[in-house]
């Protein structure tokens, strides 16, 4: 599943193209992706300009009068900018249509994404118990100590609730948690002040490197140009079990914890 980072690379990759086009219509040629496309954005849509285009979470935010679009990839999907001549394939679900001649199209094999509506002035269901973004100040070493306080749930699942931060996906909670030397499994209240901070920052910087970075390389994702992503080549654990520790060299232990795979270094990280 496309996370954080490759959905801000998305982001990144299509806000160019579309800050401040004029939308002529949406095309939908299959309306049942994880929830139905919504019939009224045929009609809120037309002739209305995108004024930003953002994130939040993993839903991509497209801002115009009344509104916001919202698009999610769910496991496999990819955003593209065509020409609007380009013939739809298999997978291709919705188009966005531009006054100028491009469009932006939604392509989901396993129909596990969605493209909903946020009214302006409302937060929709979906996005209103999220945590915050990672990469704010809203996220730093207090907040976490706050949210890990008296838990006994592991390290590993709570920063990868959404409700505590959002993004924190499995791949850069194994990679952060490696960094911070913390082990996956320990109950986020016995760690400490000093290693929350610690780890508040590996997070930061495993994210903000993957986005620079283009997003990981997964199976089915690429970035909104086309070209794949390079930071799995630096994964340090993910992926890893059973391979020499990059610090220690012993072998990497792989669980499943919270039915996730976990990879982490038993020696290097208590």
């Amino acid at each position: 599943m496309p996370e954080l980072p490759e959905v801000e690379t998305s982001c990144r990759g299509i806000r160019p193209h579309l800050d401040g086009q004029i939308i002529s219509r949406l095309e939908v040629r299959q309306r049942k992706l994880r929830w139905p496309v919504p019939e009224l954005l045929n009609e809120l849509l037309p002739d209305n300009r995108i004024t930003a285009v953002t994130r939040r979470g993993k839903y991509i935010l497209l801002k115009v009068q009344g509104g916001s679009v919202m698009i999610h990839l769910g496991m496999s999907g990819c955003l593209r900018v065509l020409p609007q001549a380009t013939p739809a394939g298999k997978h291709d679900h919705v188009d966005l249509i531009l006054a100028n001649g491009q469009m932006l199209r939604l392509t989901d094999p396993r129909r596990f994404g969605s493209v909903l509506w946020q009214p302006e002035g409302e937060i929709h269901a979906l996005l209103a118990d999220l945590g915050p973004e990672p990469l704010s100040e809203a996220f730093d070493a207090a907040y976490l100590h706050r949210r890990c306080e008296g838990r006994k749930t592991a390290i590993k699942q709570l920063i990868m609730d959404s409700k505590v931060v959002v993004g924190v996906g499995n791949i850069y909670a194994n990679e952060a948690l490696f960094l911070a030397g913390i082990s996956p499994k320990r109950p986020a209240g016995n760690i400490s002040g000093r290693r929350l901070e610690t780890l508040t920052a590996t997070i930061k910087q495993v994210l903000q490197d993957a986005i620079e970075q283009g997003g990981t390389t997964l199976r089915d994702f690429s970035g909104s140009d086309g070209k794949p992503g390079y930071f799995k080549q630096q994964l340090n654990v993910y992926g890893r079990g059973g391979k020499p520790c990059v610090r220690c060299l012993e072998p990497l232990v792989e669980v499943r914890l919270g039915q996730r795979s976990t990879v982490f270094c038993r020696f290097c990280q208590r």
